[in-house]
């Protein structure tokens, strides 16, 4: 089990590291789904941090749909973020259909060796989850999916959660689930979806508001719950 938790400062990485986190997602603009960090707060986090660093890889909020321009620039920034030593990168690309855009994931992810790729909550506008699951298996780069099982919170959609974590065994992707995500339901989540992997944001922060630090307290029971099922996994 894996406790993944959004960083949008260097404060918020280190507060969220002392409550027990296993990785950070390091973001800006977290009010508008998450985007792109300054290239000052990527290196730092990557220098302060022991645990691992993924860092958003989004040159705007207006949608997953990206040009020739965008696609540049995010070639640009996944080189910087290599060179930073972060351990992975966090992306996703849709066609105006609203299907895996996979000319553009060949493009992004040419040099992407030696990095964590995750598919980003883009994946939660395709309707046909399960045959997107299928396209990204095909890239040996990604071996990780952040979804809430569609456009609702998570725990709405702990079917298809599950029924995703169950389809991604044996492809190299891991389902890891995000949004709606509190610690009171996160017990019962994990043992409904079977899920490895859990993401929060505002849930673990002050007052549960995203525009507040990171609580270290919060995060400390979030991964309490966590390591519950880590030990449940290891009995069996």
């Amino acid at each position: 089990m894996k406790l993944e938790v959004i960083a949008t400062n260097l404060t918020d990485a280190i507060l969220a590291e002392q409550g027990g986190a296993d990785r950070i997602e390091l973001i800006t603009g977290i009010v508008e789904g998450g985007l792109t960090p300054g290239p000052g707060l990527i290196r730092e986090a990557v220098g302060r941090l022991d645990i691992p660093v993924h860092v958003m890889v989004r040159p705007h909020s207006r949608s997953f749909v990206y040009d020739e321009h965008d696609l540049r620039t995010m070639r640009e920034d996944i080189a910087f973020i290599k060179e930073c030593g972060a351990a992975g990168i966090v992306l996703g690309a849709l066609t105006p259909d609203g299907v895996v855009d996979t000319a553009a994931l060949d493009l992004l992810l040419e040099d992407t060796e030696g990095l964590n790729v995750t598919f980003h909550r883009a994946f939660d506008e395709i309707q046909d989850q399960l045959s997107a699951l299928k396209v990204l298996s095909g890239y040996p780069q990604i071996n990780r999916i952040l979804t809430s099982g569609g456009p609702q919170p998570a725990p709405k959609s702990a079917p298809q959660i599950k029924e995703l974590v169950k389809a991604s065994q044996g492809t190299g992707i891991t389902i890891l689930a995000g949004y709606g995500l509190t610690v009171p339901v996160l017990r019962e989540f994990i043992h409904t979806t079977g899920v490895k992997e859990v993401h929060f944001g505002s849930a673990l922060r002050v007052n549960g508001d995203a525009l507040q630090p990171v609580d270290p307290s919060k995060v400390q029971s979030a991964k309490q719950i966590v390591n519950e099922n880590l030990s449940l996994g290891n009995d069996r």
